[in-house]
């Protein structure tokens, strides 16, 4: 069963201790932009399928990230100034691994678990 009703406007999560992020819902428009990312990362040189693959999901919620937030509080700047949100900000924030994993855990997968309970 697809559940409907997913939000329609941007809307807080927590996404570290300290750290939260507003966020565009997260629909299909979106999906798709990162997904093209994730299809252009360059692999040349890359032998490894793991290693292809780890580089095409940093590539997916990286752009999934530049793409849906909006606002954040508690991220800082080198000198621990409030850093404005901007791509190379946001790309900065999602190479901090926990973040990353924060952001496709809370953000991410609950839509792609909307697609293993219409194929369940």
């Amino acid at each position: 069963m697809i559940r409907l009703g997913l939000k329609s406007e941007p809307y807080w999560l927590d996404l570290l201790p300290g750290v939260r992020i507003k966020v565009r819902p997260f629909g299909t428009a979106l999906f798709f932009a990162a997904q093209s990312a994730m299809v252009r990362v360059d692999t040349e040189g890359e032998t490894a399928s793991e290693v292809i693959d780890a580089l095409r999901g940093v590539a997916f919620i990286k752009a999934l990230a530049r793409l849906s937030i909006l606002e954040w509080e508690g991220v800082a700047d080198a000198k621990g100034e409030p850093a404005p949100v901007s791509p190379d900000a946001v790309d900065a924030l999602m190479e901090i691994w926990q973040a990353a994993a924060a952001f496709e855990r809370i953000y991410a997968r609950p839509i792609s678990e909307i697609e293993t309970e219409k194929n369940g």
